[in-house]
């Protein structure tokens, strides 16, 4: 399904992309993209190498006539974010990704795309293969794991790199350059129960939540999109006010920065009681439904009998479980009194599994301002402690400071407006770019963000729009061209 997408413009990007796509690439499993990035850059004779936690990197020297101009570090990150529809057969480990074209948009068949941030990768890729494209002295920084903890980022040693700016290709609004970005901690809770037997006269049940968008849960986190974990808790908590229910088991979400989409659980119901929960069980997924009407228009809360479990969780736990997810904040805690409409601190309740004994709850949270992050990962740890749980936070990196003198940013504005005619969209972004963690050890480099328009970022609904491409590029050669001098 990539023979389209390769006959699309400008084809040195769409090439590589597809080049890229080709080879899978999760996050912590990037043996088989790191190798493939270390063998193409030797196949062009450029120097290449790969650092102590896996990061590559090539340089390429000026072409002609620009060998006066500072060294510009070109980065993006080689992994990207797996999720699939549920009715879709696919080995994330195995297969590459499955593309094809609608309209003016690239998409996959019912998994992530992967332009997050596989565009930034391809058009990098097309600049150290080009023979004919003006540029200053080029250095490529390939990124791993950012999309699960950015160690690639952290990981990477001062005065490895040689640039003096640095354009990071993971932005993804097409008339927006970023400035600054929210840092983020993750909050994982854990808690053992008691496995009980069940009681007599009851019935088995399973609830599925499915059909939800998704998105990403920094970008996305203020559109009051659904999430899955905090439907099916309140579906649950429900119905231990009304009736006596037992739960077995809940399997909800997957990764830390995603909008859950989906969840499932099974539980059982006195038989005395099975037609009262019911009811009020289609009344309130009824309810739910029409409050997310208008963001979340295909929301499936499906109710079916089922086998009973051999056991359930105890009441105690249960009780404390329900009410912990109940308090646990999920969406916009603050937004930033100085940037307009940018979220400024927020949290994802990402993941909700409880079996065997074992519960485990996964949050990201998220926030521009250092104290604000710490602040509401101590809220939801207090709230998680509350309930019985031990609690980690982990995984702790830095935003990115806004520098609205930044030199380049000077460059970056004058050449877009004098392409497109308009003046760019200045912004700091509520997700995580990995130039907060690069600057800690690079603290004189000047960077930058900017990248085509991708929607449905971190979803199988993740698209990225061909004309913007075709205007990232052009912008891209634009800046390279007349980069600043040394």
């Amino acid at each position: 399904m990539s023979i389209n997408v390769r006959a699309l413009s400008p084809s040195a990007i769409w090439n590589k992309f597809a080049d890229l796509n080709a080879v899978p690439r999760p996050s912590k499993k990037e043996e088989r993209v790191i190798q493939f990035m270390v063998d193409f850059g030797k196949s062009l004779h450029l120097e290449t190498f790969v650092d102590t936690v896996g990061n590559v990197i090539i340089r390429k020297g000026a072409t002609a006539g620009l060998e006066n101009r500072k060294c510009i570090t070109l980065q993006s990150h080689l992994d990207m974010v797996h999720q699939k529809n549920n009715e879709v057969t696919f080995d994330f480990d195995k297969q590459g990704i499955e593309m094809h074209v609608e309209e003016d948009w690239v998409k996959a068949k019912g998994t992530t795309l992967g332009a997050d941030n596989g565009l930034g990768v391809a058009a990098i890729m097309a600049l150290l293969e080009s023979v004919d494209i003006p540029h200053p002295q080029l250095e490529a920084l390939f990124t791993i794991d950012e999309e699960t903890g950015m160690t690639g980022a952290m990981g990477l040693e001062g005065g490895m790199l040689q640039g003096e700016i640095l354009l990071n290709l993971d932005t993804e609004e097409d008339d927006e350059i970023d400035i600054g970005c929210a840092g983020g901690i993750d909050v994982t809770a854990t808690r053992s129960y008691k496995e009980k037997q069940l009681p007599r006269a009851v019935k088995g049940y399973s609830i599925i939540v499915k059909g939800l968008n998704g998105g990403h849960s920094g970008m996305d986190i203020h559109k009051g999109l659904g999430n899955a974990n905090k439907i099916m808790n309140r579906l649950l908590y429900n119905a231990t006010v009304n009736n006596q229910i037992r739960i077995a088991k809940i399997d909800g979400g997957s990764l830390r920065n995603a909008i859950p989409r989906e969840s499932s659980a099974k539980l059982v119901v006195y038989n005395t009681q099975a037609d009262a929960f019911e009811e009020a069980f289609y009344t309130l997924a009824k309810t739910i439904q029409t409050e997310l009407t208008v963001v979340d228009p295909d929301l499936e809360i499906i109710l079916e009998s089922s086998t009973l479990p051999k056991t359930v969780m105890s009441l105690g736990a249960q009780e404390k479980v329900l009410k912990s997810i109940y308090a646990a904040l999920n969406g916009v805690y603050a937004m930033s009194a100085s940037i307009p409409d940018l979220v400024e601190t927020s949290n994802n309740v990402a993941l909700v599994i409880v079996k065997d004994g074992q519960v485990k709850i996964g949050c990201l949270t998220r926030s521009s301002v250092d104290s604000a992050k710490f602040d509401l990962a101590h809220v939801l740890k207090a709230t998680f402690e509350l309930g019985g749980f031990e609690v980690q936070l982990d995984g702790d990196y830095p935003g990115w400071n806004p520098n609205p003198n930044s030199a380049i940013l000077k460059v970056l504005k004058s050449k877009y407006e004098f392409l497109f005619g308009q003046k760019p969209r200045v912004v700091a972004c509520h997700a995580g770019l990995e130039c907060g963690i690069l600057g800690q050890n690079y603290p004189d480099m000047d960077m930058i963000s900017f990248g085509p328009t991708i929607r449905g970022a971190h979803s199988p609904d993740e698209r990225v729009q061909i004309s913007s491409v075709q205007k990232f590029w052009t912008f891209l050669l634009a800046i390279l061209e007349d980069s600043p001098k040394k």
